[in-house]
């Protein structure tokens, strides 16, 4: 803590200058319309786990309804190459303690002179917890990028706050990614004593001067190429509407009579094919395409089916499983000519948007247009096939023939 970790971690430790020329992404500048001079920092809390304390006073503070345990909250601050600039904490895990309380105490104590670092019109990128943070933000001229919020009573975001909360996502991953690095460290990643707590911040500290020491940048910073064309293909496609969602609401389509076939069943070969590439520049990343295996396989092991319903000869509306509830599914449409998918909306919370596509849209895509000709396996090993059902129920005993073979047993 004296000797290694002042020189890797710290506001002191690093420069404006540097966190922009060295730590900062390309594509992050170009989404955002950052300036030269305007320097982009990611946050987000992480959780150590601790046991349950004695102290009731201290057990109250440190438990954490959002997880249903006892957890201390490190703030932790990293560029958009995930280069770790500062560890504040840690804190408390009560309603008192949230992000966005954390962020306002941070600012307002001057926290690591964290005041005079940050200079007017730098972007904070930050999660929905930091909702309660921004007009502090704006007061000093610092901008804040946050996922949109649904409006109440809605299903479905816009077509517009769905296209912006992408591009947060976009960049705000590195966070999360950061923090997993952080529980790589096995012994952060267990239950801890109470005994501990004095200690947890020195040794999240360490951790993190360790992996900017000595680990390569989750994103790099020299891929300006690649990363300004993406940029520029992302925000070109957040200045469109879903003209296919307008499409479906004005001709009532949802409602429409259905003829639902197998996906298998359908003839769907005028669907185009396309190569690897093609689908990344699709779905802007590949966090969805990594999803659709398994999408795909509870179709292929027969537990539920993928149907589709052909509304013309280039545009099908698919239904497919949710992911998380059995007793949902979700309808989307697709629009493609032979070389490519034009047009795509799903009724899913996320499937207005057009910058990138929702992870039930990227399973049907994937599926059709690449998997099916080129992939034997999908998903992952089904650890089920190992563990009794209670709900598979034998079929009931007949009181009749119970009597019968009790009369003959006697006999």
């Amino acid at each position: 803590m004296r000797s290694f970790v002042p020189l890797y971690l710290g506001l002191e430790s690093i420069t404006r200058n540097t966190i922009i020329s060295q730590h900062t992404r390309p594509l992050a500048k170009h989404l955002f319309g950052a300036e030269e001079d305007e320097m982009i920092l990611v946050l987000d809390g992480t959780y150590i786990y601790i046991q349950k304390s004695g102290n009731f006073k201290f057990q109250r503070r440190s438990y954490s309804i959002h997880k249903g345990r006892p957890l201390v909250k490190p703030m932790v601050v990293v560029t958009t190459t995930g280069y770790f600039v500062t560890i504040v904490g840690p804190f408390f895990a009560d309603s008192k303690n949230n992000d966005a309380a954390i962020l306002n105490h941070m600012l307002r104590s001057n926290t690591e002179d964290i005041r005079n670092f940050v200079k007017e019109k730098d972007i904070f990128v930050v999660d929905r917890g930091f909702r309660d943070s921004v007009s502090l933000l704006e007061d000093l001229g610092l901008r804040a990028e946050m996922p949109a919020f649904m409006t109440k009573g809605a299903k479905q975001m816009p077509t517009d706050d769905a296209n912006s909360s992408r591009m947060v996502t976009k960049i705000r991953w590195v966070v999360e990614s950061a923090n997993a690095r952080i529980k790589a460290w096995k012994y952060l990643d267990h239950v801890l004593p109470t005994s501990q707590v004095p200690y947890i911040g020195d040794y999240v500290r360490i951790v993190c001067a360790v992996c900017n020491k000595y680990l390569p940048p989750l994103g790099l910073a020299n891929l300006e190429e690649s990363d300004i064309q993406l940029a520029a293909h992302m925000r070109h496609l957040s200045s469109q509407v879903n003209m296919l969602k307008t499409y479906v609401e004005e001709n009532k389509l949802e409602r429409g009579n259905a003829k639902w076939s197998a996906v298998n069943d359908e003839d769907l070969d005028c669907f185009p094919k396309l190569t690897e590439e093609q689908l990344r520049t699709f779905t802007c990343g590949v966090y969805q395409l990594r999803l659709s295996p398994s999408y795909i396989q509870e179709y292929i092991d027969g537990d539920s089916d993928i149907y589709v319903h052909k509304e013309n000869a280039n545009l099908i509306r698919v239904r497919i499983q949710s992911r998380h509830v059995s007793s949902r599914t979700y309808l989307l449409w697709l629009q493609f000519t032979a070389s490519e998918v034009t047009a795509w909306y799903c009724k899913c919370r996320a499937g207005a948007r057009v910058v990138g596509v929702c992870a039930h849209v990227a399973a049907i895509v994937w599926y059709l247009s690449y998997a099916r000709y080129f992939i034997n396996r999908y998903g992952v090993y089904d650890w089920g096939l190992h563990l009794s059902d209670a709900s598979n129920l034998p079929d009931p005993i007949d009181s009749s023939e119970t009597e019968s073979e009790a009369s003959c047993i006697e006999e």
